[in-house]
């Protein structure tokens, strides 16, 4: 907003207050003014952004100061709002017990551009986001801007669910701080509901854009504006996401939570009580966003993966962006990586060339990052094998390497051989992810020890040099075979058998490459097939 349109937009609410008010205001006190509090018997605030409160030189406030600006306002509705026609001030009043007017704040409304700067590329993502965050802290000032951002520079057909005319301002013109967006007025905060499925069944839109959800029924017109492939975009209450999954009211709109009675063997594999919280049902959100400050935004890019993470107990972190104090972009911190083993095929410098020109499809193998790849920090699951013996051969040997009670978190999983069958669903679950398993006859000393050596791949170095080298020559016909499907040449390409270590480079490779994998034949013969289709399961 420029100087002269928010001098304009501030001389109508300069002009609602009574004389003695109004003599006292200067626009430069009002840069960073907030809003404009009056309580009877009580000197009129100005109270700024930074906490500061500044008392007007002036008499206290009376009956009839507040009646003079009620007169000149619209009704408020059953939540005690009022606007000033074409401006996006908000004027909010406080009544005692009688229903009285015994006080007002004068919200004072403003459009901000640059705030969504750092966000813009998850804003064209057709994607629904929620906005979490404490009153005052610019969830509106966001939706407001992301209104625009979507009708005009992208021409969605975007509707505005405007309960408290906050978004688009008092009045039945919107503002133009919303472009082209259409906005539909809420006679009363318990209509939000019928009028967001009202956009959705009359008016044909591409997005929709709802401030603040708080109820039930509000949640789940939510989903169902989601589930008819409508983009919404919404703000609601709660400051984190962990605090919105513990609200029985509102825990739907990232998928809502229920309590799952486990078997033995899971509980066993999961390390936990048997009675646990989970996930009921996909979110109706795919991004959520929390905004710490004005210029300090988290985002989760999966709430169904945070969710689960955050249910579970394990660690995540959001990815954090900042703009500076004059909105300008600035680059994002790097998120902090999961406690997991880096994806082996990023260390191998198989895909720079592909991620700077995505027509090429050079490949290239660097022998020293695989090295060091393989030497990483690694976890080990073990299923029915003495932690205590394992633990002091880890200790003893100097590995780099540590036991871990969950099998997610697991790089590696050594099994008892003789317990195999009544491991079924624990071995099945580290096939899923891929994950090498190794085979102890006995509980003993030496027995365990070779496994893990085995397993760690502490072998001599004639030994790695032939494995490093079969690893490239594999990784190579891979490429070769990729190269094939994405031109055209072969329908799908069989490559030949290799290890369950190399097939699962050689699994991460053809993902990279936006193509499936399958693993077939059995024993010595087992082998990739790569294929141009998604028409199976891995």
């Amino acid at each position: 907003m420029s100087n002269l349109q928010f001098q304009n937009d501030l001389d109508k609410l300069v002009e609602v207050l009574p004389p003695k008010i109004r003599q006292c205001i200067s626009y430069e006190k009002m840069d960073d003014a907030i809003e404009i509090v009056l309580d009877l018997g009580r000197t009129p605030e100005i109270r700024h952004s930074d906490g500061r409160i500044e008392y007007l030189e002036t008499s206290e406030v009376t009956e009839e100061d507040l009646n003079s600006i009620t007169q000149k306002i619209p009704e408020f509705t059953s939540d005690n709002r009022s606007g000033i026609a074409g401006t996006l001030h908000r004027i909010s009043a406080i009544r005692n017990r009688q229903g009285k007017i015994v006080g007002l704040t004068c919200r004072i409304g403003r459009v901000v551009t640059g705030t969504i700067s750092c966000i813009k590329d998850i804003c064209l993502q057709n994607k629904s986001i929620l906005f979490l965050g404490r009153p005052g802290v610019g969830k509106t000032t966001k939706l407001r801007e992301i209104s625009r951002l979507v009708a005009d520079e992208l021409s969605k057909r975007v509707v505005i669910v405007d309960t408290s005319n906050e978004i688009a301002g008092d009045g039945d013109i919107p503002h133009p701080a919303v472009g082209h967006a259409r906005r539909m007025q809420v006679r009363q905060p318990e209509f939000q509901k019928d009028i967001m499925i009202e956009a959705v069944e009359n008016h044909t839109p591409e997005v929709i854009i709802v401030d603040e959800i708080g109820t039930e029924e509000e949640a789940q017109a939510a989903r169902t504006i989601a589930e008819r492939g409508v983009m919404l975009i919404a703000t609601a209450h709660g400051n984190t996401l962990e605090n919105l999954i513990k609200n029985p009211t509102l825990s739907d709109l990232v998928g809502g939570i229920q309590s799952v009675t486990l078997g033995d063997d899971e509980a066993k594999r999961r390390s936990s009580q048997k009675t646990v919280l989970e996930r009921e049902k996909q979110p109706t959100f795919d991004i959520v966003i929390e905004i710490l400050d004005r210029n300090t935004l988290a985002v989760y890019k999966d709430t169904t993966e945070a969710v689960d993470y955050i249910l579970r107990g394990w660690p995540i972190k959001p990815e954090i962006r900042r703009v500076d104090k004059t909105y300008e972009f600035t680059a994002p911190i790097q998120p902090v990586a999961f406690d997991k083993t880096p994806n082996v095929i990023d260390k191998i410098n198989a895909l720079d060339d592909k991620i700077e020109h995505p027509e090429s499809l050079k490949f290239s193998f660097s022998r020293q990052k695989y090295v060091e790849d393989v030497r990483k920090f690694r976890k080990i699951y073990l299923y029915a094998v003495s932690r205590s013996i394992a633990e002091k051969v880890i200790e003893r040997l100097d590995l780099n390497a540590e036991i871990t009670r969950n099998i997610d978190d697991a790089d590696i999983v050594i099994a008892h051989k003789n317990f195999v069958k009544g491991g079924a669903k624990v071995l099945s679950t580290a096939e899923h992810d891929r994950l090498q398993i190794f085979y102890v006859k006995t509980n003993s000393m030496a027995q365990i020890q070779k496994v893990i050596k085995q397993a760690l791949d502490i072998a001599d170095l004639n030994e790695k040099q032939t494995f490093y080298d079969i690893t490239e020559k594999a990784l190579d016909e891979a490429k070769a075979a990729i190269d094939k499907v994405l031109s055209g040449v072969a329908k799908d390409v069989e490559l030949t058998p290799q290890n369950q270590q190399i097939r699962k480079l050689q699994h991460e490779l053809v993902e990279q490459h936006n193509l499936e994998s399958k693993s077939v034949g059995e024993g010595e013969e087992r082998h990739l097939r790569i294929v141009g289709g998604t028409d199976f399961e891995k």
